[in-house]
Order: C-alpha cells, then structure tokens, then sequence
C-alpha cells in the first residue's frame, strides 16, 4: 500500500521507518511490516560463508488522537434570488466528527466575512437561512466562511468555504443613460435629426437587454424613431420654431424592457429653441445663452462680483481704523481731571474765576521754580530768600501750605513796593444788588420768625430757636 518507507541513517546505519501517507485510527489501526536488513560490503573471500542479510518482521500500531470535525465537501455553492424572502434557507452544510467517540458538532458563521449580517446558520443542522433582503444591485456574491466545532471539545475547529451566487430578477426600470442637452434650430426642416438618445438598466436578463423607445403622447413638434439597437432618434414633426414665442420645449419619452416582469419609466427631454447659422450650428438660445459671446459664464461673473464685495469691505474697515487712530481721547489721564479744576465763585452774584491751578505743583514743591525778583524796583537789599529743605511727596497740603506761608512772612525781598496797587470791592459791576451789612440783623426785635410755626411739624424745631416765646422775652 506504499503506506511507509525505510531509509538507511548512514552515519549510525539505523533503518528509519516513515510514513507515507495520513494514518487514519479510525480507518486502520495496525500495519505489518517485513524489514530486511544486507551487507553490500562483502569480502570476496567469505562468499562461500552464505547470504550475508537478514529479515525481520514490524508491526506498527495506530494510536487514537481527537482531531477536528471533517466537512462532507471541501467548500459549498448555492444560489438564491433577489426577491428571495428572509429566512429562506439557502442551503445546507455538513461535517461530522471523525473519531469513535464521534462528537456532536456545532456550525457558526465567520462573522468578519458577513459583516453585514445578511446569513444567518443553524447550530445544530447547517441551514444557511436569509437574515435580510437580498439586493443582486449592490452585491451579486456573497463569500462566507462556516466554522464547525466539537461540542465536547472547543479547540476541535474547521473552516469550510461557501459561495452564494444572487440571481437576478427584473426589479428596475431602464432609464436614460446621461443626461441630454437637446436643442432644435428655429430654421429647422420637419423631419430632421435633433437627438440620438439610449438607455441602460442595472438589471442583466439571461438573453441579453433589449429596450424599447415610444412617446408618453402624440406631440405635434416632435417624434421618437426606434433604432431596435437599445437607441432611438428625435426627430422633428414641422419646419420652423420661434424662440421668443415658446424658448423650451418638455419631451416626455417612455423607455420599457422585455424581461419579465417588464418594467418601464418616463424620461423627460428639455429641448431648446436656439438660433443657429447655415450649417445649423448654434449660435445663441433664449437670454440665458445670450450672456455666453461675451466670453463670461455665470460662474465668473459671481466670482469677480463676490471680488468687487470683498476688496469694498477691505477699503471701508481700513478707512474707519484710520480715523479711529487720529480721533483723540477726551480725557488723557486721571491727572489731566485732577490738574485742570475750574473753580466758580458766585457769591458776588456774576463773577467767575476760572483760573485753573496744578495740584501737582503743590505736591512737588521741587517743581516749583525759584522765585525772581522784580525788575522794575530796585530792592533796598539785594538778600535771597530763604528756602526751606523741600517736603516730602507724601506732606498733606495744608502743612505744606503753612509752611510756604510762613516764608513769604518772613521773606524781606516779598511785597508790598513803590508801586501802585487797585482793589475792587466785593460786588461792583455785578448784576445783583449788594447784601445788606451783619450790623442791621444784629438785633432781635427787627426780625419775627412766629411764621414758621405755620409751616408744620418739619419747622418746629426751627421755630422754637428763632421765635419769640414768652422764655426769651423774659430773659
């Protein structure tokens, strides 16, 4: 049976039985061998000593081992159709365990080769059943991987391969196979050629595709001629078509198989009236077609205005930065609202004082510049005046005031000099009469304040200081 081999180890001159071909326990499970063994190196002197070989005989057993459960074919084909329902079983597969013990065995699907889950299988028999609707459009096979496993033994795996082929059935309508730009000349002749058309259709019947080309209605302007080559022709029906009356014209043209069950849709042709030249080609159609000559499509004219919108934007916000720089604040700093107090005096009823003092300069006495002397008298001694060490930035005014004053008091070189000095009195030039001297109030009797007493409850308290009550009589 050629089941094994013996070879000759010339470096120990052992003889090493291999096998052949796969042992099978369950198949055979004792073999009986005759080895011989010979000297091929003989000296010729012993040759009438006999034969030098000898004969032995080797019985090999096979030893049980668990191996994996053995499908009944090497890989599956099955077919099904697209209309096919779900849960329809497809087919069956088969595997059994090849030891005595003959385990049960359990099928599952490779799920990485069926990511969609359209299968599904039965643990115990095989069945390969639908689990969604089949659709030949988007896949015609489906290549899935079955695993059977020993249900005593997991370890104990095998993989078949199974191929599903979806059929196909007359589930789709043919329709055009682009979309068509048709024009018509407004010289056109009746009978003239306008448009070539065809059709496709994603289904593929066993004879072949063949379709069929008619109009939905009788059109007096045009007709469709069938070519019977799955292509038809538009032709036209009268001479002459006027643009300004009617610019577009809507072909609706049926398009039909004939697989079984036939199917049919309407595709609709937009044919345009168009001026053409005498070789009939176009020159313009409708006013949409008038803005072509020019060079610019629609497409350029919107980029170069959404251009024109852009730098306009550009220009505007650099204008108002530019004049937002130049614009000054109207305030600088918080010493600018200290430094610049105007003060109003308008006790004498009209005048106004709006010279305005540094505060700064009262607290730097440093910034005060040194005081000169006048030119225009001559001073009786010519002594400085005597400065003070400077205060510290943090003195309160007032001290610092007293202190400046107390200088001037006793500074020689401080006025009064020859020179001719004019005052003003309170109140003249003003509008408003001169206030009445603190001597003529002086006395109680010129005034009489039991009026506020009339006043009520608010004015008590002011009635009761300035009235005339009978206490302050007697005092």
């Amino acid at each position: 049976m050629d089941m094994f081999e013996i070879v000759t180890d010339r470096s120990t001159q052992q003889g090493v039985i291999t096998a052949r071909k796969p042992l099978d326990y369950e198949a055979k499970r004792l073999y009986t061998l005759k080895v011989e063994a010979m000297n091929t190196h003989v000296d010729p002197r012993f040759y009438y000593l006999g034969p030098f070989k000898d004969s032995t005989t080797v019985k090999i057993s096979i030893e049980d081992v668990d191996e994996p459960p053995i499908f009944s074919r090497s890989s599956y084909l099955f077919e099904a159709q697209e209309d096919t329902d779900m849960g329809t079983i497809i087919g069956t597969v088969m595997a059994r365990d090849p030891d005595a013990a003959s385990s049960p065995t359990r099928f599952t699907l490779d799920r990485h080769t069926d990511l969609d889950r359209i299968f599904n299988i039965h643990s115990g028999n095989g069945s390969i059943y639908t689990a969604k609707p089949l659709d030949r459009e988007l896949s015609q096979w489906h290549n899935l991987s079955v695993i059977a496993t020993e249900i005593n033994n997991p370890k104990q795996t095998t993989h078949a391969p199974v191929f599903i082929k979806i059929l196909d059935i007359n589930d789709n309508a043919p329709q055009f196979a682009m979309f068509y730009d048709t024009f018509v000349c407004e010289n056109a002749r009746a009978g003239q050629l306008i448009q070539t058309i065809s059709a496709i259709d994603k289904d593929e019947p066993p004879g072949g595709q063949k379709f069929f080309f008619s109009l939905a209605a009788v059109n007096p302007n045009f007709t469709v001629q069938d070519n019977e080559d799955n292509t038809a022709r538009i032709l036209t029906r009268r001479n002459g078509f006027n643009r300004h009356d009617i610019s577009t014209y809507l072909l609706p043209v049926v398009i039909s198989d004939n697989d079984y069950p036939i199917q049919s849709s309407t595709g609709t042709l937009t044919i345009r009236v168009c001026a053409c030249d005498i070789q009939g080609n176009m020159q313009s159609c409708n006013a949409e077609a008038l803005l072509l000559p020019a060079g610019l499509s629609t497409g350029a004219l919107i980029a170069i205005l959404l251009c024109i919108i852009i730098l306009l934007v550009i220009v505007v916000l650099f204008a108002a930065l530019k004049r937002q720089r130049k614009k000054e604040p109207l305030i600088l700093s918080k010493e600018d609202i200290r430094d610049n107090i105007v003060s109003y005096n308008d006790e004498g009823g009209g005048e106004e004082d709006t010279q305005a003092f540094d505060i700064g300069t009262l607290r730097n006495p440093g910034a005060i510049e040194d005081k000169k002397l006048r030119r225009d008298i001559i001073p009786d001694t010519l002594l400085l005046p005597h400065r003070t060490a400077a205060v510290p930035d943090n003195t309160d005014v007032r001290d610092f005031i007293n202190q400046r004053l107390k200088e001037h008091d006793v500074d020689p070189t401080a006025p009064p000099y020859d020179s001719l000095a004019t005052y003003a009195y309170e109140g003249n030039d003003s509008i408003a009469e001169s206030l009445s001297s603190l001597e003529s109030a002086a006395t109680e009797g010129d005034q009489n304040y039991d009026y506020l007493k009339e006043w009520g409850p608010r004015f008590n308290k002011l009635a009761e200081m300035y009235g005339g009550g009978e206490s302050d009589k007697d005092c």
